[in-house]
């Protein structure tokens, strides 16, 4: 629990919240007065909430570069065994059963959930967050969620002292495991500094695009960009096989000039070796489509390519492949042309 508020030192009522012992970096200023670091010199305390694919490796990788930190997940047990797999790191790793109780741990809350509901749920619902976060901690969100319900979950947590970045991330399953994310971060600059080398543990260049709901923005983009890419290369290789060109060849030929990019280095090999165990799962990618064309919509901008793409996946999940990497689109090019080939 957090220590009650004490007057200290010339009758401005401030203090410094302790947790377990612990004096936290930040101190509470009067009313009017700005939040002012105690300890420069003490390490940022982290917490990381959501520990799937991306959020699991994510974690691993501020334990390792000697942050303390709390971990949570829906289930306990997850983040108990994150937390026993990580005991040998450089600082401590403690299991949290709520956000709340990680928040209250913390300087810095990093969290990774699928959609918009769950990070409202982990930042403002019971057990979330904003119960146990003290004025001045970092929120920052890498999910990837609708512009507006970001701009929401900053709105709430501003009024509680608590400051929002909405960071969605690209570079996939093996980005977050090496550490080399590309962030898309919207927020006030301020707290973007505060929490940069949170930020820095994990990816490889980190981006301020504006204010609150600008990071998503950024990242829908990304999604109209990749959607293609996904069309583009799974196209490319259906074409290939139907020609009976040599393939490993192929994509040395094709990531060594003009068409090469991540998806057809990374995704592309994954087509040749006919593995479609998910990266990022297609219904995710769908999540995402369905966003940038809300979105689009209301700016009134034509997304053709990105529309075409989600109607493709969309019969990819109907043929019971939505749990699939979205490389799994090839399969869905090569049905196609088995019907064309024998005349359906």
């Amino acid at each position: 629990m957090l220590a009650k508020l004490r007057a200290e030192g010339n009758g401005e009522d401030r203090a410094r919240p302790r947790l377990g012992g612990v004096d936290s970096p930040l101190t509470l200023a009067a009313p009017g007065r700005r939040l002012r670091l105690v300890n420069e010199t003490a390490p940022l305390r982290a917490a990381f909430v959501g520990l799937g694919t991306m959020g699991a490796p994510m974690a691993r990788n501020l334990a390792r570069k000697g942050f303390p930190l709390a971990v949570a997940s829906r289930s306990f047990a997850k983040a108990e065994a994150l937390a026993r797999e990580l005991a040998g790191s450089p600082a401590p790793v403690t299991a949290a059963r709520t956000a709340a109780e990680a928040a209250a741990l913390a300087d810095v809350v990093v969290s990774c959930v699928p959609d918009a509901p769950e990070v409202e749920a982990v930042h403002l619902g019971p057990g979330g967050t904003i119960e146990a976060a003290r004025p001045g901690t970092v929120v920052v969100d890498c999910s990837t969620i609708d512009a507006e319900a970001a701009r929401g979950v900053a709105r709430k947590l501003t009024e509680k002292g608590i400051l929002f970045l909405d960071a969605p991330v690209s570079g996939g399953q093996k980005g977050a495991v090496e550490g080399t994310l590309t962030f898309f971060v919207g927020g006030e600059a301020a707290a973007l500094e505060r929490a940069r080398p949170v930020l820095e543990a994990m990816g490889r260049r980190v981006t301020h695009l504006g204010p609150s709901g600008a990071g998503q923005l950024g990242k829908a983009t990304n999604q109209v960009i990749v959607a293609g890419t996904v069309m583009a290369v799974s196209e490319g290789i259906a074409f290939a096989q139907r020609a009976g060109l040599p393939l490993e060849a192929l994509h040395g030929a094709l990531t060594a000039g003009a068409a090469s990019s991540w998806t057809l280095e990374v995704l592309g090999k994954k087509m040749l070796d006919r593995d479609f165990a998910p990266a990022f799962a297609v219904k995710h990618q769908q999540k995402d489509l369905a966003i940038v064309l809300a979105t689009a919509r209301r700016n009134g901008v034509p997304l053709p390519g990105a529309a075409l793409a989600h109607q493709l996946l969309s019969a990819l999940e109907a043929l019971g492949q939505s749990e699939d990497g979205t490389q799994a689109l090839l399969t869905l090019y090569e049905r196609l042309s088995r019907g064309a080939a024998s005349g359906r």
